[in-house]
């Protein structure tokens, strides 16, 4: 192993010590296990069912999974949408998909599943290395809607995909008008989905909120921070009285469509005195 390689497995390990695999077929399942262990992983866990790996998340929250697409007990696309939807610890933790099915519509829905990466069989130890390397070094942006969870779809760029929706180029966090656009669309659409899917329509108003935050305290907006406060106070409530009732949250995400062009309000001279 190359002195470059042995800096990689060192930088890994620190990132990743404990894994989980989830693959129907034992034998298949050992061999990620023997080459994660290659690359200085502690701790592995093998799993051969969806139910079982979530499971495992519960009770060992595991740093990293790799998970086989399909098999028998085991659909990798529903075990992650699962994870991603809930509330274990571990449920940002990145994900990386195997499969000998490398179809262009494979891979696109593994990403519309929450999946980081996409890793086709049979594979090199440089290639779990590059992907291992991918989602623990470069951390992506996470999305917190309705329709989707995880990890931001625009970057997806598994080594062997080159499809058209492959964005190479699209490594820049976006900037903050166009995080203020997304964050306003991905609210409108939780509190519209109040009433069908309460728990992750809070999740999703409490993400959009702090990412606004975010956004107002970066290009100093009193306005919009006193706009996202009052947000806030109204999902607070809503945590503190076990409600989440779609008028009171509407009223309190009143004063923040107003940003919702991306055009910024000017502060009143007075309010930035403040």
């Amino acid at each position: 192993m190359t002195n470059a390689a042995n800096l990689l497995t060192s930088e890994v390990a620190q990132h990743v010590r404990r894994a989980l695999v989830v693959d129907s077929n034992p034998a298949s399942a050992r061999l990620v296990a023997e080459l994660l262990k290659t690359l200085g992983v502690g701790s592995i866990s093998l799993e051969t069912s969806g139910s079982g790996a979530l499971g495992v998340c519960e009770r060992l929250e595991p740093q990293v999974i790799f998970t086989e697409l399909a098999g028998p007990k085991l659909n990798g696309l529903d075990m992650v949408r699962k994870l991603r939807r809930s509330d274990l610890p571990c449920r940002t933790a990145p994900v990386v998909m195997i499969t000998a099915e490398a179809r262009a519509a494979a891979i696109i829905a593994a990403r519309d599943s929450g999946v980081h990466e996409f890793l086709r069989r049979p594979f090199t130890l440089g290639q779990l290395t590059k992907r291992l390397e991918a989602v623990m070094l470069h951390p992506r942006e996470w999305i917190e809607a309705i329709s989707y969870v995880g990890p931001d779809r625009r970057r997806f760029n598994s080594g062997d995909y080159k499809g058209p929706r492959k964005r190479l180029a699209d490594h820049a966090q976006p900037a903050d008008a166009e995080r203020i656009r997304q964050a306003l669309q991905i609210l409108r659409a939780a509190i519209a989905a109040i009433e069908t899917q309460p728990a992750q329509a809070l999740r999703s108003m409490q993400a959009q909120a702090a990412a606004l935050k975010s956004c107002a305290v970066s290009g100093s907006n009193m306005r919009m921070t006193m706009a996202v406060s009052a947000f806030q106070r109204s999902l607070q409530a809503a945590v503190d009285t076990g409600r989440l009732v779609r008028p009171s949250i509407e009223a309190g995400a009143a004063g923040l469509w107003a940003f919702e062009t991306g055009e910024f309000v000017q502060d009143d001279a007075n309010l930035l005195e403040l």
